[in-house]
């Protein structure tokens, strides 16, 4: 596939051009070199892009189900049939392993579709009913309006399509700005989405942050969802707050792994290898922190070490790579400037260096003897670093769990079942994997408590996120 040097907006079913000149430059991460670019849109951008967004939501919030449904299955027919192009914009794009994208990424954003199809046709409400002498009530369920959508660029393809997919079945419109730095396929979703949803229905307007304040200050979305840094989740909350819009956050993550005496460990040590180090740890669900039983500490951290050091690094088109570059340079001082501030007590026991190879790659890099109140505990790296912690009992290894100011998701490792079960009452985190850790299915919630946001986004449940419901009395 020959990628576009030039990338437009996709407003109202067509490329759209911008009133400006200012341009983003596309980057290849896994290499380092420009391919491209694309507009950065202002004000009237997005003012466009939202009225066009409005004027298509009455007509698409009127479908039934049943035709927004066909219409939803069409667009997933037509992503799955091109799905060559789509691997190779994403791999170009990201820098990700064609295999990460062909094999994964790719049908999980085409089930996600699907999946919000079919959950078009369950949107439910109370069955009409008397609940007063002499009226009678019935609860409406209702599309909120138009709603605005800010994607990252971890996973630019499958977010795009599992975030605005439940928008879209409830009778929304969207607009929709990727990263500024991963909008190619975001762009080809919405032109597959052309060919069989309305025009305006789905819109993709490229920018950086200001693009991304403009659509949150904008008085046409009724929600605004952003899938990004804590930081900026404040920012939008705060923003949104002045016009009242519901908010949607999926925010960061620092996700314990907490691994018990009684486990097989060379399984484990491999299983959290993959884990933690999938998409160079660019994702808010990795296994971040691995937190250890003593009687078994140092055979887990040894097995553990051999695993990491197998992990191959690599650009898409090395078949045997397991995760590509980091996204940007900028991410590349992050996490090095996060090593730099190592307190001396800790030790990084592999990795810790940039990989001697054109881009932006890292090595996967593991770090022991970190305390509770270290930085590289506490914050956020977005990047392959994993600290290793020791526990001697069950409340340590909760209370280290709980301990920051995350709560995406944890796992608990074990073969006792009623703790596992036990532990995931106390873990306080939207979702506990027993014994995996990163698996994502449409059928159930990925919600986030505390600084990692809210709202359910996937499942049944994440429908009422873009549902409005209304009562109706009326008198018998």
């Amino acid at each position: 596939m020959e990628l576009p040097a030039s990338v437009a907006n996709f407003v109202a079913g067509q490329p759209t051009g911008v009133e400006g000149t200012e341009r983003t430059t596309l980057v290849d991460p896994s290499s380092g070199t420009e391919f491209g670019s694309a507009p950065i849109s202002r004000w009237n951008d997005v003012d466009t892009a939202m009225r066009r967004a409005e004027n298509a939501h009455t007509g698409w919030a009127a479908t039934t189900p049943h035709e927004r449904q066909r219409a939803l299955l069409r667009w997933a027919d037509l992503v799955e049939g091109a799905a060559d192009e789509f691997v190779a914009a994403e791999c170009a794009n990201t820098g990700k392993p064609a295999r990460q994208v062909a094999e994964r990424e790719l049908p999980l954003a085409v089930e996600h579709i699907r999946f919000f199809a079919g959950a078009s046709r369950v949107l439910d409400g109370v069955a009409a009913g008397e609940y007063q002498r002499g009226h009678s009530s019935l609860l409406r369920s209702e599309p909120l309006g138009v709603c605005a959508h800010m994607m990252p660029h971890s996973h630019p393809m499958f977010l795009a399509a599992a975030g605005v997919a439940p928008a879209l079945a409830a009778g929304n419109a969207v607009v929709l700005k990727p990263a500024e730095t991963t909008p190619l396929t975001s762009v080809m979703l919405a032109e597959r989405a052309a060919e069989a949803l309305p025009p305006g229905v789905l819109n993709v307007i490229c920018g950086d942050r200001d693009t991304g304040r403009a659509m949150v200050a904008h008085e046409v979305p009724r929600l605004v969802s952003l899938t990004g840094a804590v930081r900026s989740g404040m920012e939008v909350a705060g923003s949104a707050a002045a016009d009242l819009k519901r908010v949607h956050l999926r925010l960061g993550g620092k996700a314990p792994a907490l691994v018990f005496g009684d486990v097989d460990v060379p399984l484990v040590a491999g299983e959290l290898a993959r884990a933690a180090f999938a998409n160079a740890g660019q994702d808010c669900l990795a296994a971040a922190r691995v937190l250890v039983a003593d009687e078994v500490y140092d055979e887990l951290v040894a097995a553990f070490v051999h695993e990491v050091r197998g992990l191959r690094v690599g650009p898409p088109s090395d078949r045997d790579a397991f995760y590509g570059p980091l996204n940007n340079e900028n991410q590349v001082e992050q996490v090095e400037g996060v090593l730099d501030r190592l307190p001396e007590h800790a030790t990084i026991l592999t990795g810790g260096v940039r990989s001697d190879q054109p881009g932006y790659f890292f090595e996967p890099t593991v770090i022991a003897g970190v305390d509770q109140d270290d930085e590289t505990v506490q914050n956020e790296i977005f990047g392959p670093v994993v600290t290793l912690q020791r526990f001697t009992d069950v409340d340590q290894a909760v209370g280290w769990a709980n301990g920051v100011r995350y709560g995406g998701a944890a796992s608990v490792w074990t073969r006792d079942h009623a703790r596992a079960v036990r532990l995931s009452g106390l873990l306080s985190f939207g979702c506990v994997w027993i014994n995996n850790h990163g698996s994502v299915v449409a059928e159930m919630p990925q919600s986030g408590f505390r600084h990692s946001g809210h709202g359910t986004g996937i499942s049944r449940h994440g429908l009422d996120d873009y549902t409005r419901f209304k009562h109706v009395m009326s008198l018998l």
